[in-house]
């Protein structure tokens, strides 16, 4: 707990520059391990919410996870060599070329959801049966790509019948995915958005 405490003094330090601090406080955090299981992404999940905090980020679609999967060797080593040895340099330089390649990873990604959602903007006028109605639910979708038809009916305005009607054309079109198997409290994904979304995000092994 003591340990806890002054991190969590350190978290609000204004006197370091925001990557520096959250590039430090990873290190800390992992290396109290405060809990018993989901440390690593939490600690990975702390840099992007502190990069937000401090105004970095207005959003967060900063994720190291891929960067220190591809590199895990270097990163445990690093991690280990500061603690043993107080070898900061070496890790900071590693982190920051880490939120570089990050950075340049996210804007790749978000270019491609743009020309995703630009796509199927297109092909819904040209290829669905009710394209009016199948336009706002994709749109929509694009806010949450994982949906009740119910949460659509109160986004969008449109009756249940019309709802659900546009959920099955863009099922039949393949942007739109239902993910529960069930015939009641059925859930739809817009499935290639969220296959954009969660690259590198799974838990280091």
């Amino acid at each position: 707990m003591a340990c806890l405490h002054a991190f969590e003094h350190f978290l609000h330090d204004p006197a370091l520059p925001p990557l520096i601090r959250a590039g430090l406080a990873h290190v800390q955090f992992e290396t109290i391990h405060p809990f018993l299981d989901g440390n690593g992404r939490l600690g990975r999940l702390l840099i992007t919410l502190m990069l937000c905090e401090a105004g970095v980020l207005r959003e967060p679609v900063l994720y190291l996870s891929l960067f220190l999967k591809a590199r895990r060797s270097d990163y445990y080593r690093l991690l280990q060599e500061v603690r043993l040895h107080g070898t900061w340099e070496a890790w900071l330089e590693f982190f920051l070329d880490g939120v570089a390649e990050t950075a340049n990873q996210a804007f790749d990604a978000t270019t491609r959801i743009v020309d995703l959602f630009r796509r199927d903007r297109e092909r819904i006028p040209a290829e669905s049966e009710r394209p009016g109605s199948a336009l706002r639910v994709h749109e929509a979708m694009q806010q949450n790509p994982y949906v009740t038809g119910n949460r659509l009916v109160e986004r969008t305005g449109l009756s249940p019948p019309t709802v659900n009607a546009a959920l099955a054309d863009l099922v039949r079109l393949g942007i739109a995915e239902e993910v529960t198997g069930r015939r009641r409290g059925r859930v739809f994904a817009y499935r290639q958005y969220l296959a954009i979304l969660s690259e590198g995000t799974d838990p280091l092994p």
